[in-house]
């Protein structure tokens, strides 16, 4: 589970960070450049990805 975990946190980081530079119009090349909705998308996709990965990294250590 904690291998699962770090995998979605970094595309989920990745996914929100991409869609964030093109919402905030940094990124062309796509039909959300300049969009702000998907600058709050890709906001909030990146925060759940940064919570994945420190649940990840978290885990059961014994």
């Amino acid at each position: 589970m904690k291998r699962f975990k770090t995998i979605a946190g970094v595309l989920c980081l990745l996914v929100g960070l991409i869609w964030t530079l093109q919402g905030a119009n940094l990124m062309g090349g796509s039909f959300m450049t300049g969009q702000t909705q998907w600058l709050v998308i890709g906001l909030i996709v990146a925060v759940i990805g940064i919570a994945l990965l420190a649940s990840g990294r978290r885990g059961r250590r014994l």
